[in-house]
Order: structure tokens, then C-alpha cells, then sequence
């Protein structure tokens, strides 16, 4: 399990002293929020233990909490340890302060994304940008800048994968898969060597040809990073309409859907349906959205429609990989 994935709910909470905790190290570089701590002093409910790293006393999540417990004349807090060392505390204790209470801001997040670089350089972009709450772009463009970016010739994806960094690998990767297992369907080779079905097939030429399944690199530019699958047309004659204006013609595309059986009378895909339908608003009322959103959620709320959209990007690769190969 990923550091700062665990399940701290199964954590014991203990009382500790604190005079003994420090909040030193945090990602958090501008201290309390003043407003903040007030609106905890109001709560009129139990607060939730923060969470302790144990072997440096450091305050992981809850600085808030913890100021406002000072400002009741507390001795003692409610908490959760964390066992693993300081580098993983880190990457949680910005997991978590992104995901939930007030957020990080974005320097915050960057200045984090920085040195989760440089700690986890076996990170995909994606997975450190999942945990800073940044885009993937701006991590690799962090990494280029540390010098980091290329040491590593494999990385750690979200899914816990371990992936070639560089398209060159991947087709490398996936002519070895070829010659292994000349059987293989496109949509075999593309699923174990991380490329596109399209990829697969240029490799398989490649090789048929007995060419090396890279290309030659032009001007001396690298291999294009080709993970994502390009558009194909579809099997069926239910295709996407022309446009990407939220909720042009979307409505329509989706009744269809909801027309066949096959989706209808099953459990996932009724799951499916109602998740489609949520996206058929109209372009007034993706404005009206984004106007009520509160000016101190904003960040949390980029961040969480930000991650949602990259969700719909592995399931839209995920189902070209399922469409069956006609010729």
C-alpha cells in the first residue's frame, strides 16, 4: 500500500500531552488561519483526533485543531500515529490537507509537489499530482526544472502499475510482448505494454517489416509519449455529436443510450446512465455551477473536477481498449 494510504481510521486515538507535539515541517507555509481556528472554537461538536507522526512528534493534520485546543486551555488532544517515516508523512500530510478542511494554497501544493519529486522520484506525474492536488503538467514541468526529469526509466502510477516513462520503452516493451505471444489481439499487446491498440498495430508492422518497433526520431526530438489512445470510430452508429459544448446535443446521445437493454437492465450500467445524464446540462447551466461555487471552496472543488475529468479520461481509454478490432 501506497505511503499515506493506509487506513487511519483503524488507528487507535490516545490523549497526548501537547507540549510535546511540533508543527514544524508542515506543507502549510503561511501558520494558522486565524478565521479558521475561530470558526473551530464555535463548533459545538467533538473534533476529530488529528494525526501525529510518532517518530518526530509532528503535527501531520489538525494544526488548526491543536491551535484551538491551546486556545481552550487544553493540555492533552486527542490523536492518531502515523508509523512510516518523514518522507511519507509528508506526501499525507499533504494527501490530506488537500482532500479535506482548509485547503493548501497553490504555492503551498507547488512548493509540495516539489519535494514529493524529490523524495518519490519513481512517481508517475500523475500520482504526485493526485496527492498535491496540482494538474500533471505542472509536476512534470516542476520535475524538468529540478533536473529530475528522465533518471528514471520506469514509474509508479496511480494504480500502483509500475510504467515506462518514455514512449521508445512502451513500444520496446510491447515488441517483446509480440514476440513472446504472436497470438496476442492488439487490445492484449496495448493493455500489457501501457500504449494505444493504433500503437500496437504500428509496432507489429514495424516488426513484420523487421524494423525496429521505434521510429526514427526527427530533428532530434524523443518519441512522442503515445500511453492515450487516440479517437476511433465506433462500433456502433451511436456516436458522439460534432461540438464539445457542455450539454450540445448530449442529452439526445444519452436517451439513446438509455434505450438499450444492455446497459438498462444491468446494475453497472444503470450506474453508467445516471453518471452520462449528470453531464447533459446545458452550457447556462455549467455557468450557473461555477458561479454558485463559494470563493474559499474554489480550490478544493478545481481540484475534484480537475481529478473527476482525469477519471473519465482512463475510462474512455479503458472501453476503446474493450472495442473489438474489425479488420
Amino acid at each position: 500500500m501506497e505511503p499515506g494510504m493506509v487506513d487511519l481510521e483503524r488507528q487507535p486515538v490516545v490523549e497526548v500531552e501537547i507540549g510535546s507535539l511540533s508543527v514544524e515541517g508542515s506543507p502549510r507555509s503561511t501558520g494558522e488561519d486565524p478565521d479558521h481556528v475561530a470558526a473551530l472554537l464555535g463548533v459545538d461538536v467533538t473534533l476529530p483526533p488529528i494525526l501525529v507522526h510518532r517518530a518526530t512528534m509532528r503535527v501531520i493534520d489538525g494544526r488548526h485543531r491543536l491551535r484551538a485546543a491551546l486556545l481552550l486551555g487544553r493540555t492533552v488532544i486527542e490523536a492518531r500515529f502515523f508509523d512510516g517515516d518523514e518522507a511519507e508523512a509528508f506526501v499525507l500530510a499533504v494527501r490530506v490537507n488537500v482532500a479535506h478542511g482548509l485547503p493548501l494554497a497553490l504555492a503551498d501544493r507547488k512548493h509540495a509537489a516539489e519535494r514529493i519529486v524529490a523524495s518519490h522520484p519513481h512517481w508517475s506525474d500523475r500520482m504526485i499530482a493526485s496527492v498535491s492536488g496540482i494538474s500533471a503538467g505542472t509536476v512534470a514541468e516542476l520535475r524538468a526544472r529540478s533536473g529530475d526529469s528522465g533518471r528514471e526509466e520506469s514509474r509508479v502510477g496511480r494504480d500502483g502499475r509500475v510504467r515506462p516513462v518514455t514512449g521508445a520503452e512502451r513500444r520496446r516493451r510491447a515488441g517483446e510482448i509480440i514476440r513472446a505471444n504472436p497470438d496476442y489481439s492488439l487490445r492484449q499487446i496495448a493493455r500489457e505494454a501501457g500504449i494505444s491498440p493504433e500503437t500496437a498495430r504500428d509496432v507489429k508492422n514495424r516488426l513484420l517489416r523487421g524494423e525496429d518497433p521505434v521510429p526514427a526520431r526527427r530533428g532530434g526530438s524523443a518519441v512522442r509519449d503515445e500511453a492515450v489512445a487516440p479517437p476511433r470510430p465506433p462500433v456502433e452508429t451511436v456516436g458522439p455529436p460534432a461540438g464539445r459544448t457542455p450539454g450540445r446535443d448530449w442529452t439526445a446521445v444519452v436517451e439513446r443510450l438509455k434505450a438499450d437493454p444492455s446497459l438498462r437492465f444491468s446494475e453497472k450500467g444503470r450506474d453508467l446512465l445516471r453518471l452520462l445524464a449528470l453531464h447533459t446540462a446545458t452550457a447556462d447551466a455549467w455557468d450557473d455551477l461555477i458561479d454558485s461555487v463559494p470563493v474559499h471552496c474554489g480550490p478544493v472543488v478545481a481540484y475534484l473536477a480537475g481529478d473527476f475529468a482525469r477519471l473519465w479520461t482512463d475510462l474512455a481509454t479503458g472501453v476503446e481498449l474493450n472495442i473489438p478490432e474489425t479488420g
